[in-house]
């Protein structure tokens, strides 16, 4: 067995920040992130498989916390409620990390690579929420359906909570992008049930000289 090496896996997280953000993503390799970080290269690959996989570490536990809260939630709770309730439970995390969340997101949009990452990660998301609300009896359609409409509120919310100069909490733009998406399918509803205009009756001809 390896020997434990406190915090290895936080060291390892902040080291690679550093170098990525010095550096480059592109330019910094994982035998610099171990070396900065006090580490060896063999315990950087005990936690990760590459040094992409820095970037994403908290996503099993993210995942964790939104498929307990779904499955936690009161049995009368809207689909579509259960899951924006799931995305606000993340927000005190993403609160202590705001910083690194900033930096983070700065280098996934530079980087065609992790950009596919978070995608991937994105769609775990929502196969783990669709499974959670199955498992609350939602239809299997619905469930999907849902669970995408949450990762679609949870990428607004979140681009607003980066951009956000006042730093209002994760939760808060939760609660307006679905607030905003309730506004858009009442009024797509509406403009369905709404009857055909009327054509005006044409004019003859002859009464028109």
């Amino acid at each position: 067995m390896g020997r434990w090496e406190p915090n290895a896996l936080e060291r390892l997280q902040d080291a690679a920040m550093e170098l990525f953000q010095e550096r480059g993503y592109d330019r910094t390799t994982v035998e610099e992130i171990a070396a900065r970080a006090g580490l060896t290269e063999r315990t950087f690959f005990r936690y990760f498989s590459d040094k992409r996989e820095v970037l994403f570490s908290g996503s099993k536990g993210l995942e964790a916390l939104m498929v307990s809260t779904i499955a936690g939630a009161p049995k009368a709770m809207a689909p579509i409620d259960v899951v924006a309730a799931a995305l606000e439970a993340t927000s005190p995390g993403f609160e202590e990390r705001r910083a690194h969340a900033c930096k983070r997101q700065l280098l996934i949009v530079a980087h065609a690579e992790l950009r596919e990452r978070e995608l991937i990660k994105l769609a775990s998301l929502a196969s783990a929420m669709a499974e959670s609300l199955r498992g609350r009896g939602v239809e299997k359609s619905v469930a999907h359906l849902v669970a995408e409409a949450g990762i679609a509120i949870f990428k607004s919310a979140f681009e607003r909570w980066i951009e956000d100069t006042k730093k209002l909490e994760l939760a808060h733009h939760v609660r307006s992008a679905l607030a905003e998406l309730r506004l858009i399918t009442a009024g797509a509803s509406v403009a369905a049930s709404a009857p055909p205009p009327t054509k005006a009756p044409r004019r003859s001809r002859s009464a028109s000289r």
